[in-house]
């Protein structure tokens, strides 16, 4: 009979898969392996974020130093990566306060075509970042600020009621102390930002409008700096579908083929499109992998009689034609 692994033995265990996703560039989200260990049990989750965000402060405050030491004068006995992210995991808080990493110059995180990446923030928060999406995060020792430059990011806040967590997307300000909501600069002019909260209550505003601020609360969504009026609108289920790109998915609930095409497309650089206006018109329900627009193709295909056909740059989906 297995015995229940202790939490010590979990974050030594995540502190040597942290210095391998970091050494090797694994993939969290699809690597079997690391996949299965954190299926394992419920804690390594949150053991694994530790030891990551054990790694920043490790690269970081050795950035600040200098230079790393030369070989030379490493001790014959050096401490292995593994058991320096360990050990920095329950430090990381004294090294924060001690040695000023907070005002390290802000990081900036990006994401190419079709990559998605969550990210543990030295804070303890956590950041998953959608396609094509830039951001600068800076962290304080009275504040924490994320510039969002483009693309879409979702925040999972630790809670810290003396340093305020504020995202500013343009001239939209978002501000949190403990929750989770995300934030969207749109693609085109006057599409404005666009704030989903999924926990808790952010408070909301446009820098230079002297409209009142405007909180919104866990199922909310708000557009701002948009070519229209905000509004603020409950609508959980539609904010979890929106938010399905964290695990890599789309979901689809009765959006037109013109739109659903519009979601694949941020994804991949093999475009769809629907080349016949009536059918673009067509609603569609189905759960699909953003990497596959293949897959939503044939479903099309299947569901509605139309016909794909497809190239290195393009998928061209359009009705069949009757004899």
């Amino acid at each position: 009979m297995n015995s229940i692994p202790s939490a010590s033995e979990i974050d030594e265990e995540a502190a040597d898969w942290a210095a391998r996703v970091d050494a090797r560039g694994l993939d969290v989200d699809h690597d079997p392996e690391l996949r299965a260990w954190l299926k394992g049990d419920a804690r390594r989750a949150g053991a694994l974020l530790r030891a990551q965000a054990a790694i920043s402060f490790l690269d970081r405050g050795r950035a600040l130093a200098g230079a790393a030491p030369p070989v030379e004068a490493v001790p014959a006995e050096r401490p292995s990566r593994r058991a320096l992210i360990a050990g920095a995991g329950g430090m990381a808080a004294a090294l924060v306060g001690g040695v000023g990493l907070w005002r390290a110059r802000p990081q900036r995180l990006e994401t190419r075509l079709g990559e998605i990446r969550r990210v543990p923030l030295a804070d303890g928060s956590l950041v998953a970042i959608n396609t094509k999406t830039a951001l600068d995060v800076a962290m304080k020792p009275r504040s924490r600020r994320i510039v969002l430059k483009e693309g879409e990011a979702w925040f999972q806040v630790a809670k810290d009621p003396e340093r305020p967590f504020v995202v500013a997307a343009g001239p939209v300000r978002v501000r949190a102390v403990g929750t989770a909501f995300s934030v969207r600069r749109g693609d085109e002019a006057g599409a404005g930002v666009d704030v989903m909260v999924t926990e808790g209550v952010v408070e909301t505003w446009v820098e230079g409008d002297p409209s009142p601020r405007r909180r919104v609360a866990a199922g909310g969504r708000i557009v701002l700096a948009s070519a229209v009026s905000p509004t603020v609108a409950q609508s959980p289920s539609e904010i979890e579908r929106s938010l399905a790109w964290r695990n890599g998915e789309i979901a689809l609930d009765g959006e037109s083929l013109e739109q659903a095409a519009r979601l694949f497309n941020r994804y991949n650089s093999r475009q769809i499109v629907i080349e016949d206006p009536e059918l673009a018109r067509e609603r569609f329900v189905g759960l699909f992998q953003t990497n596959e627009p293949e897959s939503f193709a044939a479903a099309v295909a299947a569901t509605l009689g139309a016909v794909v056909a497809d190239d290195a740059g393009s998928i061209r989906i359009s009705r069949a034609h009757i004899s």
